[in-house]
């Protein structure tokens, strides 16, 4: 039985540091969401041991930039996990419009799982890959 991804969400407010020089979201930041909330799912699921064993580093990304965001806007950060290979996982996140539901940024990355100590990559094991399933 294949159990499914689990989605993680965060909620923010669009603030005036957020904002570049036409006073939308830079894409700088969004690009700063998309890697924020790969961490933060990490660090609420995994457990204190796999922290100390394993980080991840991301080594691609592809944003999609559909929509604007302006100051006062309730963003709302979706991710989830998608296909996972030996020592690398794809993750998904859709930035979007907290009222409309109107998806603003779509972004695939491929983050690499290695090593804490050697920073070498390392085989994701079935225990690593549930971490971010639905129990």
């Amino acid at each position: 039985m294949v159990v499914p991804a689990e989605i993680y969400t965060h909620h923010r407010k669009v603030t005036k540091d957020d904002l570049d020089d036409l006073n939308h979201v830079n894409n700088v930041i969004y690009v700063q969401w998309i890697q924020d909330i790969a961490k933060e799912h990490w660090e609420v699921r995994a457990t204190e041991q796999l922290k100390k064993e394993f980080i991840w580093v991301v080594i691609r990304h592809e944003i999609d930039y559909k929509k604007q965001a302006f100051l006062g806007d309730e963003i709302l950060i979706e991710t989830y996990v998608g296909e996972t290979t030996f020592v690398t996982s794809e993750r998904f996140v859709n930035i979007k419009n907290a009222k409309t539901g109107e998806v603003l940024v779509a972004a695939k990355s491929m983050w690499c799982l290695l090593d804490a100590a050697s920073k070498r990559p390392t085989k994701i094991t079935e225990d690593l890959r549930s971490v971010f399933h639905k129990k």
